[in-house]
């Protein structure tokens, strides 16, 4: 009995001495994430994804982009502890992984790090921020003005933008009119002088400072509100979303029907070459007869085909589910047929489809898509859109996209306020 318990002590006492090498060896190791799980209840993704929550309640953060230290930066539309901008640093500590660090006093959205600036746009203009060495910002309080004094009329006023390889700066400037509609007959405006300032993406330079809109030119027109806008690196062209026009059956009702007002017209996909036209006002592209419709507005019946000028979309996605950013994702952590393929993030819900609040994955080959449309990462709203229980409440929408330096893609929701990071 006195051998067993020696025994047993010795045996204690090794097991004892390995766990606490073991935790020691757990303690010192780098972390492979900054930050644990979220409730899988919450965000769904494909298998062999992981999503991580690195932010909360960051405010009304819309777009947001990567640095190449690691940097996650977020532009707020509207002021959080009176600052527009914030900053996440990881530190690979356990009690805050993220530092956090707020600049900027004007609300905006666009948001994107180049290798030597931090560019960032207000609902008016775009600013840029130099970057030192290490890719971080030199001056937060003095920003220089790429482009100021663009129209904002306080509706769908956002000026997303992206940059191409020639220092060519992109600007989506929507319409804060749904259809062009004057305002006393609810007649379509022919022509809709909207277009001269609005409604498109217009093309600035990115290197030069104090530009106007006599500085820069209208690459396309015919856009109502293309928050998702970027450039492709791949196929040296520019992509965007645009939402798509409401008020059918509010303003015609003799023609459409409340289900049909639901259902059209769809959110588009294009991609875009120098004055193209994309066809709003005039005319809007219906999902379900898969043509572009004559406007009401501008005499159509619901089956009138129209705008034979007008480019086509690359897809179309059902009515009302906001396309607020795309982003091609270059990376290669994530798994081969993810490559050069689109991410787009949802801000809204189709009543038809009765999903949203996600983002979708559009596979492409050779520049174009190729097949449809899938949902990649799932139940931002944190409820059954289906059927929704008293008590329910919207958790997250998803805004804005981004990949980091190791192939991450991280999402941001300007409803909850949350950054995500979703790894494989």
């Amino acid at each position: 009995m006195k051998l067993v318990r020696t025994t047993r002590k010795s045996l204690l006492a090794v097991f004892a001495i390995v766990l606490a090498t073991f935790f020691l060896q757990c303690k010192n190791e780098p972390k492979e994430s900054p930050a644990a799980p979220i409730n899988e209840t919450l965000l769904e993704a494909p298998e062999g994804f992981s999503v991580f929550e690195i932010g909360t309640e960051l405010g009304a953060v819309r777009h947001l982009t990567v640095a190449n230290n690691g940097d996650v930066y977020a532009n707020r539309s509207v002021l959080k502890n009176g600052k527009s901008i914030v900053r996440l640093k990881y530190t690979n500590t356990e009690e805050s992984p993220y530092e956090q660090e707020e600049f900027a006093e004007v609300p905006g959205t666009g948001i994107l790090a180049t290798d030597n600036y931090l560019y960032a746009s207000s609902n008016s203009g775009v600013h840029r921020y130099a970057l030192n060495e290490n890719h971080e910002i030199v001056d937060t309080n003095n920003p220089q003005t790429i482009v100021d004094g663009l129209i904002d009329m306080g509706r769908d006023n956002a000026k997303p933008f992206t940059v191409d390889s020639d220092d060519n700066l992109y600007v989506t400037i929507g319409s804060w009119n749904d259809a062009c509609r004057d305002t006393e007959s609810d007649a379509g405006m022919i022509p809709c002088t909207l277009l001269d300032s609005a409604g498109g993406i217009w093309k600035f330079k990115a290197d030069q400072l104090n530009q106007t809109y006599a500085d820069g030119t209208r690459y396309a027109t015919g856009l109502k509100n293309a928050v998702g806008i970027t450039w492709n690196f791949q196929t040296n062209s520019l992509f965007a979303t645009d939402h798509g026009r409401g008020g059918l059956h509010n303003f015609y009702p003799d023609l459409y029907s409340k289900e049909q007002d639901d259902a059209l017209p769809a959110e588009t996909f294009y991609e875009l070459q120098e004055n193209d036209d994309a066809g709003w006002p005039e005319t809007y592209y219906d999902p379900i007869q898969k043509k572009r419709i004559l406007a009401p507005e501008y005499g159509g019946d619901g089956i009138q085909s129209g705008g034979e000028d007008a480019i086509a979309p690359i897809m179309a996605f059902p009515a009302h589910l906001g396309p607020n950013d795309v982003l091609f994702y270059t990376g290669d952590l994530f798994p081969e047929r993810y490559k050069n393929g689109a991410f787009i993030a949802f801000h809204n819900q189709s009543k038809p489809l009765k999903k949203g609040f996600f983002v979708a994955f559009v596979p492409f080959k050779n520049g174009a898509p190729d097949g449809d449309w899938e949902i990649f990462l799932d139940n931002f709203a944190g409820m059954d859109l289906a059927n929704p229980t008293e008590g329910d409440g919207l958790k997250h929408r998803p805004c804005g996209l981004a990949q980091g330096p190791d192939g991450a893609l991280y999402v941001c929701d300007d409803f909850g306020g949350s950054i995500f990071k979703v790894t494989y």
